[in-house]
């Protein structure tokens, strides 16, 4: 029986486009392709190319930029979502000018694993994201980032203001660096 559309693996979620194998390095897929796991997102970026980190909600988007070496997550900015069209400008010119060459999608899975309803709207607005964008993307479990983050300020004595303004782009940071840190442990190839 073939895969569905969504299925879950490991690390990502599946796309079936037919294609299983990991695309060559620095191959340009067009238009934005949600690959199956890190090895194959790793294997499709260009050299020194950045990837970006996206916490999509309600109300925001957290985004985050790696370095070039995909070491460390960094949180960049928060987009208001406006209108879908508004916020997929912002995202794709966000990419052009920082030299991205792949996104990272926080997946809001439940704790249990199973996908609830913000998991089908996370995957609506990278399919809506698509004709923005020509470079890949993966789906990365974001189970405790916010959660994670809101802890850390909180004991940084951080103000519930200063909380809700930072807390999506940080965890946009903590979703890309936990991807980071799994492409560090991945064999090379």
């Amino acid at each position: 029986m073939p895969p569905s559309r969504h299925a879950t693996e490991f690390a990502g979620i599946r796309r079936n486009r037919g294609i299983n194998a990991a695309p060559r390095r620095g191959r340009t897929l067009a238009p934005v392709e949600i690959l199956s796991n890190p090895a194959a997102l790793r294997a499709a970026l260009p050299r020194h190319a950045r990837l970006l980190g996206l916490d999509v909600g309600t109300k925001t988007i957290g985004v985050a930029l790696s370095d070039g070496t995909l070491t460390i997550a960094s949180p960049y900015v928060l987009i208001k979502r406006r209108k879908f069209t508004q916020d997929a400008t912002d995202i794709a010119a966000v990419v052009k000018k920082e030299g991205v060459g792949g996104i990272v999608i926080g997946y809001p899975v439940e704790m249990d694993g199973k996908e609830g309803p913000r998991c089908q709207s996370t995957r609506q607005f990278a399919r809506n994201l698509e004709p923005f964008l020509d470079v890949p993307a993966i789906y990365w479990d974001e189970r405790l980032s916010t959660v994670a983050v809101t802890r850390t300020l909180l004991e940084a004595d951080a103000s519930r203001a200063r909380r809700a303004e930072l807390v999506d782009k940080l965890a946009a940071a903590y979703i890309l660096q936990g991807l980071l840190d799994h492409l560090k442990h991945l064999p090379p190839g």
